[in-house]
């Protein structure tokens, strides 16, 4: 930050120990810092500051990066960062009905084919990485999200009775391990004695969601791709709703749904293509 915004420092340092409370992952505080700093800048230069903040700094703010040509996408991100942060003053009334250009949502689900399935887990075994292959089976046999993976430590998995634990703030969620995710998460655990069960191979340190999400890139497959395939292939084998949602940590079952209608669509096309060329 420039000098003349220091007195903004402990504000923000504040704001981001509570982020940790809130057990959110290290880029998503890292994120929300540098947001902050460039918006405290942004006030100092026009005589205001993030202490005595006021809505209409924040719609004035909105405004400006509109005029600045910035993305409907990044304008959204922005005010969601301000948005957290009113509520960690305790002030989320800021915040209320601002104008801000909705964004347009894609509600289409990306997942994997079963051919694409096989040939992701055929590509991951060749390159024999132990620790990418469990990483690859955890992600697609659990659907836990990728913040979740890098949390993970061996307190979270009972290899005896086959599930994997989630404690995400307040919510703790159990999930069943499948019999190929159970036996590659033993052999890797037995391969290093760190608490963290996912670490760099050449530090032994906890691996960063970055460094995930660097590694699957190769594949040609993101987490959230793993993690909706796990939904919907669950969805397609004819697991109720609820049982989903609880497995994936859905707190609005409404986002479960849409894995059915994605299901249903298929099945239309599918029906369409069978009427056209009956014989």
């Amino acid at each position: 930050m420039k000098k003349n915004s220091t007195e903004a420092v402990p504000l923000i340092e504040n704001f981001c120990i509570w982020l940790q409370e809130q057990k959110k992952s290290v880029n998503t505080i890292k994120t929300y810092k540098r947001e902050l700093e460039i918006y405290q800048e942004w006030l100092q230069e026009n005589g205001r500051g993030l202490d005595l903040l006021k809505k209409v700094d924040i719609q004035s703010y909105i405004y400006y990066l509109e005029s600045q040509k910035k993305s409907i996408t990044t304008i959204d991100k922005t005010a969601g960062v301000i948005r957290t942060f009113s509520k960690y003053l305790g002030k989320p009334e800021l915040t209320f009905g601002l104008d801000i250009k909705p964004v347009e949502k894609n509600n289409d689900i990306e997942t994997l084919s079963t051919k694409e399935y096989n040939e992701l887990l055929e590509k991951v075994k060749e390159d024999d990485n132990l620790r990418n292959t469990t990483i690859v089976y955890v992600l697609l046999h659990t659907g836990i999200r990728i913040s979740e993976l890098c949390s993970l430590d061996r307190s979270h998995i009972n290899l005896e009775s086959h599930e994997l634990t989630v404690d995400k703030n307040e919510d703790t969620r159990v999930i069943p391990l499948s019999n190929e995710a159970r036996e590659y998460l033993s052999l890797y655990l037995n391969s290093h004695s760190y608490q963290a069960i996912f670490v760099s191979n050449h530090t032994g340190e906890r691996l960063s969601e970055r460094a995930v999400q660097y590694m699957l890139k190769k594949y040609n497959v993101t987490p959230q791709v793993l993690r909706h395939t796990f939904c919907q292939r669950l969805i397609d084998t004819k697991v109720d709703v609820e049982t989903v949602a609880r497995l994936a940590g859905h707190k609005d079952i409404n986002v479960t749904k849409k894995y059915i209608k994605a299901q249903m669509n298929n099945q239309k096309v599918e029906d369409a293509i069978n009427d056209a060329f009956k014989k």
